[in-house]
């Protein structure tokens, strides 16, 4: 019998509408993880945001992050994958931002070390980001000049606001030559997010690597919002929570229960103990 991976995103398809893994979810994923389940997500946030909430999980599976611009090792403590954005690409997108007044958040390494680097001009939505980061021990870097710090381990750039104001640097990052972007409405507040990477970097091509490097046969992924749209396409089965996007819907083998009533939990523990 060949080896089966189940791969979920986490913000509005693990996690209820309170950013929360529920106590239903955390058992019934640690007790089919115990019979022999293959499980590990595939998310937008920092392995420091994810991994703080997903810790009760007993993941051993390489985890997807930031959209697939990395994959950590939770076991090993490693990044086993990550992509670069090129130079030239990240300093055309740095002065997008500039050129329209808009904050923008860099992640990057400097050595062995993950961090943030953070423009001057955040909007009140990604200040709050620093703030709560910054509570998680997370290495925040605020810096006056973003160019200073492009210097070939820029591996995310991204900002969240209004549609109307992020719509032309998406237009630009587009058309830039080794990029790749998802440009969605957050779950939680109704602004949108703008995520840019290189077009090496994908929650799809992280999958790839996750079924070569560990050899599964079968994929399963669940999502709810657009940026899980590139992983449906590479899945063997594709599942939405019923609180998805009918973008993703449409796209989807099987509708589910919502992320509020543990859609993914209860379908897991029916289809993988019947």
């Amino acid at each position: 019998m060949g080896k089966t991976l189940f791969i979920t995103d986490l913000d509005g398809t693990l996690l209820n509408s309170q950013a929360e893994l529920s106590d239903y979810t955390v058992i019934t994923i640690n007790s089919l993880i115990e019979k022999g389940m293959y499980f590990t997500y595939a998310t937008a946030r920092t392995e420091y945001s994810a991994g703080s909430i997903t810790e009760k999980l007993n993941i051993s599976v390489p985890c997807i992050v930031n959209n697939g611009a990395e994959i950590y090792d939770r076991k090993s403590g490693r990044y086993v994958r990550k992509s670069d954005i090129p130079i030239d690409a990240a300093a055309r997108i740095i002065d997008a931002f500039a050129e329209n007044n808009m904050g923008l958040f860099m992640f990057k390494f400097r050595g062995e070390k993950f961090g943030t680097c953070y423009s001057d001009n955040l909007n009140e939505l990604m200040q709050e980001y620093v703030r709560t980061r910054s509570k998680t021990g997370q290495p925040l870097w605020k810096c006056t000049d973003l160019h200073s710090e492009n210097d070939g381990s820029v591996v995310y750039l991204t900002s969240t606001g209004d549609y109307e104001k992020l719509l032309p640097i998406e237009r630009i990052a587009a058309s830039v030559k080794g990029l790749d972007h998802v440009f969605y409405e957050d779950t939680y507040t109704g602004k949108y997010y703008l995520e840019i990477f290189s077009e090496n970097a994908s929650k799809a091509n992280g999958l790839k690597f996750l079924r070569e490097e560990y050899g599964f046969d079968k994929i399963v992924a669940f999502g709810d919002n657009l940026n899980d749209l590139s992983m449906f396409r590479v899945a063997d089965v594709k599942i939405a929570v019923g609180n998805a996007k009918d973008e993703l819907k449409k796209a989807a083998d099987f509708v589910i229960g919502t992320n509020d009533e543990d859609g993914v939990a209860k379908w897991l523990r029916e289809a993988i103990t019947k």
